[in-house]
């Protein structure tokens, strides 16, 4: 089918034109993804705003300077709440809604970043990281959700990346935020204080943006769905969606027991849904994403770079290169694919990960003047990483979960990422020590070939599949042709992989 944006104040997309949808067809579907996003800006804020804020709490705080252990408590801490708030976060979006878990999470990021501005011990700022990351977590699941659900399925996965694009954004936001408040008093206070302000703002806007339709139809009302619904497709295409919705509700209504945890593990399509993205959201991280950031300055003063150049070359450019991957990567995952987009991104990856690794062998040799070699290969880490395994696992658990299910396994698979991100954080430096910098980056490298593999047997295409498609997809890969659906399964399966 072909699409086109209908003139009128609604902006709802037209059928039977000889037009495509494009990311910039409804500017109500895009606005909505805006604001969601600001979930992602938050997340992207607040790992990037406390490296450069921690120096300046050691500066106030002399426990902080001196323990190693609390200065690893305070980064920590946030993970350790994301991964609560992640976990916590997938049911509240069930039972709640995705418009009331947004706004839940606004209101404690907030709380949290006024608690550390106003922080008089470590203790307390320590609270203070715990109710953000609690906050991140919460929106980690829920914007990626929320506008994969009020998103056309032609353009998914360059709206949800939206929201990866908003995370790389905020890190970028948080280096220039550090930068500016280097001069002023109370330095970090400020840092880790104007976080408040976007969550604010997101919190007053959503307060004027619908609930998710789908979950609207599902969980309370057909009609504010179809209100809805009616401002985002044509009249035509507003009816497909319903009946697929109605397929779904009467599914959910055949269900005689609650939707509980156990089911995940005990119901095999959902299972192997489950498997496939909290294995891709492993492998993000396992892939050494946070390792390569970590590294970075190391990287650069191999290549010759003063300490000061560093401050101000380095987190920028980093951050810019690495949004600037995410914007082409929201221009080809609903062109090129989520899986070929992934395979080649890992590609890139492996061979990143060797020169990074050589270049560090290179300098533990004593070879002089082979700092552009590991310079390169970070360079070619971010430009491969950015558009591919960046937005890639955040699109495909948006997509790839049954109505039902969708807020608890996505919640897990966050969880899971949150868990990977922290293993990483707190196991990298002893791996080094122990091997060696350049045989821990060529570890790495062998674990983007295990993700490879991974992609390559578990992860289907989902580009351009309405939601009841993809759930047809998992049944067919768990009882075959035995399901009724057999036949449309099998060439959904197979338009994936041609796509």
């Amino acid at each position: 089918m072909t699409i086109e944006s209908f003139p009128g104040s609604s902006g709802y997309i037209d059928a039977g034109v000889d037009k495509k949808i494009t990311y910039f067809s409804n500017t109500y579907v895009l606005g909505l993804t805006v604001v969601a996003g600001i979930g992602g800006l938050l997340f992207g804020y607040d790992t990037g705003v406390i490296s450069g804020a921690l120096l300046y709490i050691r500066d106030d705080f002399k426990a902080v300077d001196e323990s190693s252990f609390l200065q690893e408590t305070i980064v920590s801490m946030a993970l350790v709440g994301a991964m609560i708030g992640a976990a916590a976060g997938g049911w509240i979006n069930d039972a709640y809604g995705r418009k009331r878990a947004t706004l839940l999470a606004d209101v404690i990021f907030a709380f949290g970043s006024l608690v550390m501005a106003g922080a008089p011990d470590p203790y307390v700022l320590i609270m203070g990281r715990l109710l953000v990351g609690l906050g991140v977590g919460v929106a980690s699941v829920t914007a990626p959700m929320y506008i994969a659900e009020a998103a056309p399925s032609e353009i998914r996965g360059g709206l949800v990346s939206t929201n990866v694009l908003m995370i790389t954004g905020g890190q970028f936001l948080s280096y220039l935020v550090n930068l500016a408040f280097t001069e002023v008093p109370g330095t970090w206070r400020w840092m880790l204080g104007v976080a408040a302000v976007p969550a604010i703002v997101q919190f007053f806007l959503m307060l004027f943006l619908p609930e998710s339709p789908r979950w609207l139809y599902m969980k309370k009302s057909k009609s504010e769905a179809i209100v809805v619904l009616s401002k985002i497709y044509d009249p035509y295409r507003l009816e497909e969606e319903l009946d697929q919705l109605s397929s779904a509700l009467e599914e959910e209504n055949q269900r005689k027991n609650a939707v509980s945890y156990m089911d995940v593990f005990r119901i095999k399509e959902i299972r192997l849904a489950f498997f496939t993205g909290a294995g891709l959201q492993a492998f993000q991280q396992f892939t050494g994403i946070n390792t390569v950031m970590y590294y970075s300055p190391t990287i650069v003063q191999m290549a010759g770079f003063s300490s000061n150049q560093l401050a101000l070359l380095l987190s920028l450019v980093v951050a810019l290169m690495n949004a600037a991957g995410t914007v082409v990567g929201i221009n080809l995952i609903d062109h090129f694919g989520r899986r070929k987009l992934a395979l080649s991104s890992l590609s890139g990856v492996f061979f990143s990960l060797i020169l990074l690794s050589v270049a560090f062998f290179l300098e533990s040799s004593g070879f002089a003047n082979v700092g552009w070699i590991a310079v390169l290969g970070l360079a070619l880490y971010i430009a491969f990483f950015a558009p591919g395994m960046g937005p890639v696992p955040w699109t495909v658990n948006s997509e790839i979960y049954p109505e039902a299910y969708r807020g608890i396994c996505g919640g897990m698979s966050a969880t899971v990422n949150w868990i990977s991100n922290l293993i990483v954080a707190q196991s990298f430096l002893s791996v080094a020590d122990a091997v060696g910098t350049g045989w821990t980056f060529m570890i790495l490298a062998g674990i983007s070939v295990a993700a490879f593999g991974f992609v390559v047997a578990f992860v289907p295409e989902t580009k351009g599949l309405t939601f009841d498609e993809v759930e047809k997809i998992w049944k067919e890969r768990a009882w075959g042709n035995g399901n009724g659906n057999g036949s449309e399964s099998e060439s959904l399966l197979e338009t994936g992989e041609e796509s």
